[in-house]
């Protein structure tokens, strides 16, 4: 792993990002692990007797939701102790630089937000939100647990809003995605391998609309032959080192 602090950042790319007006953030579960929640599959405790996918799905859903909801519970716990990462809080102040900073998220914690970013496309969902399995009516109110399971109005379960395994994207945010990646003059890939589609796919799209892709990760990945820049290390580092040295040179 790469030592961000190190990294020198190419002159060209502080060039482009002089001439450039829309910025898009393509972030996965790299820039979540600098403040603390574990990837997906990592080591959780009691929990690591569970594949994902023997959780993070509707069959299951249905034949326990209790247990279901203790382990989002459980990883509701994890990202609300967390906190936003330079990363995170670097994305959200670029917003008073640029005309258009969008960010487009495989992550459900919400860091994103809670940083101060406005303009997010969330392709997996938010941890922090829910909504009813029958009238998809959302439920974003603290829910009560006591008596079980909670229910809806209309008497249906309420479940976490997150796409779960066999569950299609929200299209609305993948084609705001999409449509953010078309219109991009730069596209930093943050934290993620891009190796998971339909998302992965976005890269692909905002290189062949003629962005410049930058990928910052903590090692090589599949992209990385395809991309215009790579730095490898902690992009609560990275971000912050490419920023400062734009605003240097940058009269405001």
């Amino acid at each position: 792993m790469g030592d961000g602090t190190n990294i020198k950042i190419d002159e060209s790319l502080i060039d482009s990002l002089k001439e450039s007006e829309s910025i898009v953030f393509f972030t996965g579960a790299g820039i979540s692990s600098e403040s603390g929640i574990p990837t997906f599959r990592g080591r959780e405790g009691l929990w690591n007797k569970f594949k994902p996918e023997e959780l993070a799905n509707f069959d299951a859903f249905m034949r326990n939701p209790e247990l279901v909801w203790e382990w989002y519970n459980y990883r509701r716990k994890i990202v609300h102790d967390a906190q936003p990462n330079p990363a995170h809080l670097t994305i959200a102040e670029m917003q008073n630089h640029f005309k258009d900073v969008t960010v487009v998220t495989q992550n459900v914690d919400n860091l994103h937000r809670r940083a101060g970013s406005k303009k997010i496309f969330e392709l997996h969902g938010n941890i922090e939100r829910n909504f009813c399995i029958n009238c998809k009516k959302f439920h974003n109110e603290e829910l009560d647990f006591s008596v079980g399971v909670p229910k809806c109005e209309c008497g249906g379960l309420i479940r976490p809003d997150v796409v779960w395994f066999g569950e299609y994207l929200p299209e609305d945010q993948f084609l705001g995605g999409e449509k953010a990646a078309i219109n991009s003059d730069i596209f930093f890939v943050v934290g993620t391998s891009a190796v998971v589609y339909p998302a992965a796919g976005l890269v692909y799209t905002a290189k062949a609309s003629g962005a410049t892709i930058i990928e910052i990760n903590i090692e090589e990945t599949e992209i990385s032959s395809s991309v215009n820049y790579s730095y490898f290390g902690k992009a609560g580092e990275i971000l912050p080192r490419i920023f400062e040295d734009y605003k240097l040179r940058t009269d405001f």
